[in-house]
């Protein structure tokens, strides 16, 4: 029960930092949000592991690195995603890195439920309605599909892994993906130099994002310490929920029909694969 409700956890929080973050990033672009997210999660976490002052539990913690590569990528991608097209339709679209874990564990022996199977038709189907618009023209692929898929892919390849590096220490997995990903960030902004001038006021709630982007993070981390990957990585995928209400309440988004048939499903989907 306890994975559970921590991996829900890491949605909640996951699903208030994937709105408001692409949010900013709207306004002041992907790499120059990311950076100061990314440092803002970086001092949350360095500040707990030296409060608690003890050392890694277990080499495997270090998993976490690639588990950030691909993570970092894939958030990288999703703001782009959001800057270009709703977020009603990229949100749920990057959620089917849920099926991940699940091909994960058939590649090692498990055997998908019936609603497990069902969920990844649902979400397969959600998909293709979610990303196509309709123009005078006839449909068309929707803004920010291709960019909010190449996330998918991205958190797909970082829930493995990050399991694994948390069920050996997930204070240090938390604290490894978090260096792994500011290095990321940091390397993207010494080779393309953008500007990094943004309003005072806002450095508080870019930090803040980054904090609850880092506590999901951790949440997902403790959950994998006491659940199975097949079981919390899904879980942890339900934050589009939360992005796609925000998006209703904050920014009054509205989609096609079709497209909010494809947004059901696939959350659905998610939520079939994850009561498998």
């Amino acid at each position: 029960m306890a994975a559970i409700v921590l991996a829900l956890g890491a949605s909640l929080t996951w699903g208030f930092a994937d709105f408001f973050g692409p949010l900013k990033g709207r306004a002041f672009g992907a790499l120059r949000v990311l950076f100061y997210v990314q440092l803002g999660g970086l001092a949350g976490i360095a500040l707990i592991v030296a409060v608690r002052w003890k050392g890694p539990a277990d080499a495997a913690a270090l998993l976490a690195i690639p588990a950030a590569v691909s993570g970092t990528l894939g958030l990288y991608a999703y703001y782009r995603g959001m800057a270009v097209g709703a977020m009603s339709v990229v949100a749920p679209i990057a959620g089917i890195s849920a099926v991940a874990p699940v091909v994960v564990g058939i590649a090692s022996g498990d055997r998908p439920s019936t609603w497990q199977s069902a969920g990844i038709a649902c979400a397969l189907v959600g998909v293709f309605l979610a990303s196509r618009e309709q123009a005078r023209t006839g449909s068309r692929l929707a803004a920010g599909v291709g960019l909010a898929l190449l996330a998918a892919l991205g958190f797909g390849g970082y829930f493995p892994p990050m399991h694994a590096a948390g069920d050996a220490d997930f204070w240090w997995a938390s604290l490894f993906f978090r260096l792994t990903s500011s290095t990321v960030i940091l390397s993207a902004v010494a080779i393309r130099r953008p500007s990094l001038r943004v309003p005072p006021v806002q450095l508080p709630l870019l930090a803040l994002i980054g904090v609850g982007d880092m506590l999901g993070n951790l949440l997902f981390a403790a959950a994998s310490a006491s659940g199975l990957v097949s079981v919390t990585s899904v879980l942890a995928s339900l934050y589009p929920i939360v992005t796609v209400v925000l998006a209703r309440i904050v920014l009054a988004e509205r989609v096609a029909r079709s497209q909010e048939a494809g947004i059901g499903l696939t959350l659905a989907g998610v939520g079939l694969i994850s009561a498998g």
